[in-house]
């Protein structure tokens, strides 16, 4: 009788010392639980609220249902911005997966020599300040005669563009800027996606006699899937949040003109200009709605990347 009592005190207190290690743990991962709920959950919500809502940060909020995506969706001026920000988009993210990738190539042969330097300069503009990145840009496609963009294209014999002021002009300075502050970080990404292939696997195809077109297209390009499918993600989210490159570019006229308004200095304008947060919430809705939309397009087109072709059943 004596043993079984002690055998039910030590059950209990074991339990008692699991439920206390439970708890311990939960308590050291809160602080990220709380701070995801406080940054991140909450004004995700609270925006989602907001969409149905008029407001203007002070007056009492009035449900207005859909007509905040009513406005939106009939604004002329939204529909520019979801233009301008697909076509810098492609402009500036597409390049710099494909040069990302040959750049990658390159930089993991043997024979290239001084390897690390070259990391490190592809790399550098990635850390680079966004004003540091404006100056730069702002003196290269400044639109006097002598900048450095005029002054290239007056070597093939064309005329000189204001850049900041012209449609076409605007566009692909900012995606020039887009592509150089971003093409050092997709190529490490590849960089570090070649690495990972065992050289074993090049060695075997080589005593097989497979070309360097046949294994690059059966061995690198499904192994290296995964990475491309992550860069094409990742770049499809930047450019339909593109939002700092225009900003800098431009300056204060940036939310005044519409040659280079993007979704999201669109919603920015109507939030924090104009104090209309229900169309900026509803604005953040739908902008949530392409991103979605043109991410899992962009991973379909992608996944066929590496893949082979069904044979038919009679062949």
């Amino acid at each position: 009788m004596v043993s079984l009592k002690k055998k039910q005190k030590t059950k209990k207190r074991y339990l008692s010392e699991e439920k206390k290690d439970m708890i311990s743990g939960y308590l050291y991962v809160s602080p990220f639980f709380i701070i995801f709920f406080c940054v991140g959950l909450f004004p995700i919500l609270f925006s989602l609220y907001l969409a149905f809502q008029q407001w203007n940060g002070l007056s009492p909020m009035e449900f207005v249902g859909l007509d905040n995506f009513k406005i939106v969706l009939t604004d002329s001026l939204f529909w520019k911005s979801v233009y301008n920000t697909i076509i810098m988009g492609l402009l500036g993210t597409a390049p710099q997966l494909i040069v990302g990738i040959i750049l990658a190539f390159l930089l993991n042969q043997v024979f290239l020599r001084f390897k690390q330097f070259y990391r490190v300069t592809i790399f550098m503009p990635y850390i680079t300040s966004m004003v540091a990145v404006a100056l730069v840009f702002s003196v290269l496609f400044s639109n006097q005669d002598s900048s450095m963009a005029n002054y290239i294209l007056g070597l093939f014999g064309l005329d000189p563009i204001n850049w900041a002021t012209s449609e076409w002009g605007t566009k692909i300075a900012i995606s020039l800027m887009v592509f150089w502050r971003w093409i050092g970080y997709n190529t490490i990404i590849y960089l570090a996606g070649l690495q990972s292939i065992p050289r074993d696997l090049y060695e075997a195809a080589t005593i097989d006699g497979a070309s360097k077109f046949q294994q690059l297209r059966y061995i690198t390009m499904p192994l290296l899937k995964p990475f491309i499918l992550l860069t094409v993600f990742f770049s499809t989210v930047g450019a339909l949040q593109l939002f700092s490159e225009p900003t800098v570019f431009l300056g204060q006229s940036a939310f005044t003109r519409s040659e280079a308004m993007t979704i999201v200095m669109y919603l920015y304008r109507d939030a924090f200009r104009l104090q209309s947060f229900g169309t900026a919430s509803a604005t953040a809705v739908i902008l949530v709605i392409f991103i979605a939309v043109l991410a899992a397009i962009n991973l379909y087109l992608t996944s066929g990347i590496g893949r082979k072709k069904k044979r038919g059943a009679g062949k």
